[in-house]
This record gives structure tokens, C-alpha cells and sequence, in this order.
């Protein structure tokens, strides 16, 4: 084969390659729910605390045709799709999306990104705390699906009720809160929401 031959060869099989992971891509739309195993520095901890390989997650907002992902990450802000799947392991993500499919109807989907919009801007919280001052991924999503349809996606549950044990999660413990160790705090957890009845999966990568 001729340095030519080859060099169009490797451009097709590269082409073919690309249009593979596009076609092999779930579909999505406004409100599905993507969730991934994170490589953050936290992730090991949020995993044995909630016994769930999911320690990330997010919510789809189509715009102008293209799928982002609207996550808390250092901020509330959009991700497209592809580069928040290479952010997690082996760039694998599932979706799910409301059992209930019937009430994600357009108006309802532009509700869903309107009330995420609201939250743009916003930092992280590091210590998972319930309020609006600060956000952390998994409490992004479930406050936009309470407030913009009423649905509440999996149950919180405080802090202590959570596998504290492992020394991954006692060093981020002694990280974040020091002594003062808020107990009581409600948490939702991205595993929560990824066993929460009220959803189906929908596709995976």
C-alpha cells in the first residue's frame, strides 16, 4: 500500500470509527437523567458511602439541537454531552428518564430547563448542605424535578444514616466538617435517584 493509499485508509477507518460512537450514542432530550462513575477526588468516598459505582450525575438540556449536560461541577453550568462522558471512567454513562412519560410533554421539558437555568452560576457545596447558597449535583437535579413538576426523584436521607465507615469517606468527613459533623443533614444521593422507581433506563454508553 502506498504511504497515500494508507494515509486515506487510516482517514476512513477514523471516520468509521466516529460515526460507530455517534450512532452507538443513546438518545436523549430535556430532563433524561445521565448519570457516571466520576475520576473526582471524591468519588471513591460518595461510592462506599452509598454503595453504588454512580457518584456523579446531571441533567440533559437540548440546545440549539446539541445535548448538554446542566451539572454541578466547581459551578452550576452546561457540559456537552460528549466531553462530560469522557470526564467519567471508561466514559460510560446511563440514562434514565421518568417511568411517567407522559407528563415530560415540551411544555414540561421547558419547564424542567428553565428551573435549571436558575441554578446556573451557583458553587459546589462541599458539605452537601440543604440550601439554594450552594449546590451539589445530585441535590441540582432533584430541586429541579420538585420544582418545576412536583416530583420528587428518590428520598433523602440524613448524613448519619449513610456507610460512614471506610477511611475514604472519615478523611473526606474530616475534610470538609472538621468536628462539627451535621448529622441530621438531609442528603440525596446520586444512588438514590438512579434506584428511584419513578424512572426507566433509556440507553447507556
Amino acid at each position: 500500500m502506498t504511504p497515500l493509499a494508507w494515509t486515506r485508509a487510516a482517514a476512513a477507518a477514523a471516520l468509521s470509527m466516529l460515526s460507530l460512537a455517534a450512532s452507538a450514542a443513546p438518545a436523549v432530550q430535556t430532563g433524561d437523567l445521565v448519570f457516571q462513575q466520576s475520576r473526582s477526588a471524591q468519588s471513591l468516598a460518595i461510592q462506599q458511602a452509598t454503595h453504588s459505582p454512580y457518584s456523579h450525575m446531571g441533567m440533559i438540556v437540548m440546545r440549539q439541537g446539541r445535548p448538554y449536560v446542566l451539572e454541578a461541577a466547581a459551578q452550576v453550568g452546561y457540559t456537552p454531552l460528549a466531553q462530560w462522558a469522557a470526564q467519567g471512567e471508561r466514559g460510560h454513562y446511563v440514562v434514565k428518564r421518568l417511568r411517567d412519560t407522559a407528563r415530560l410533554t415540551p411544555a414540561a421539558r421547558e419547564q424542567l430547563a428553565a428551573a435549571g437555568a436558575a441554578f446556573a452560576g451557583k458553587p459546589y457545596d462541599l458539605v452537601f448542605a440543604w440550601s439554594d447558597e450552594k449546590i451539589y449535583c445530585s441535590e441540582l437535579v432533584w430541586k429541579i424535578y420538585q420544582r418545576a413538576l412536583g416530583v420528587e426523584i428518590g428520598a433523602t436521607a440524613p448524613l448519619k444514616q449513610f456507610d460512614l465507615r471506610s477511611s475514604a469517606v472519615r478523611a473526606k468527613m474530616q475534610e470538609r466538617y472538621g468536628a462539627d459533623i451535621p448529622w441530621d443533614e438531609p442528603i440525596i444521593s446520586p444512588a438514590a435517584m438512579f434506584d428511584s422507581a419513578l424512572l426507566l433506563t433509556v440507553g447507556e454508553q
